[in-house]
């Protein structure tokens, strides 16, 4: 399989190159990725525990479905493909956009858009991608979140901070 490339973005989150997803990493290039959170009719998220065969954030728990863009793809066509790879949810339309993260250490230097929807699964879980998953409610993944931030990727952190703030969660 020849490795994935992802499109390397300036400042202002306009492409300027390719590279691979290696290169991209290694290097700290601004690129770009979605964040996808899933809640079911009781308020709850469900939460992917990443494998321990991931290149980042091995094994620590993270938004419902997460990816970086392809080449040339726009990030709710992203959203919508990550769903359907990661957890085996088909949509028929684009997730809610909820606000975006501009680049930092923390997202891997990655434009984030985050993104909503319902749903109650049950789900399928790609195994290379997700250990396990699990149903929360939202004040236990505050605390958790707050008590043990390492348990989680240290986006989905400043995701969760942010999804509090801007009230998203109500």
């Amino acid at each position: 399989m020849s490795e994935e490339i992802f499109d390397i973005v300036n400042e202002h989150d306009e492409v300027i190159g390719q590279n691979t997803r290696r290169e991209v990493h290694r290097l700290g290039l601004k690129h770009r990725a979605v964040h996808v959170l899933v809640f079911n009719a009781r308020g709850e998220i469900f939460l992917q525990k990443r494998s321990t065969k991931k290149d980042i954030a091995a094994g620590k728990w993270d938004s419902s479905a997460s990816g970086h863009l392809d080449t040339g793809e726009d990030y709710d066509a992203c959203a919508v493909r990550e769903v359907r790879e990661e957890i085996g949810l088909l949509l028929t339309q684009t997730p809610e956009r909820l606000f975006k993260i501009n680049p930092s250490n923390d997202t891997g230097w990655e434009f984030c858009w985050i993104y909503r929807c319902t749903n109650e699964g049950p789900f399928v879980l790609h195994p290379d991608e997700i250990e396990t998953g699990a149903w929360f409610a939202p004040d236990a993944v505050t605390k958790w979140v707050t008590e043990k931030p390492q348990d989680f990727a240290s986006a989905f952190v400043l995701i969760w901070k942010m999804f509090l703030a801007t009230g998203a969660h109500r």
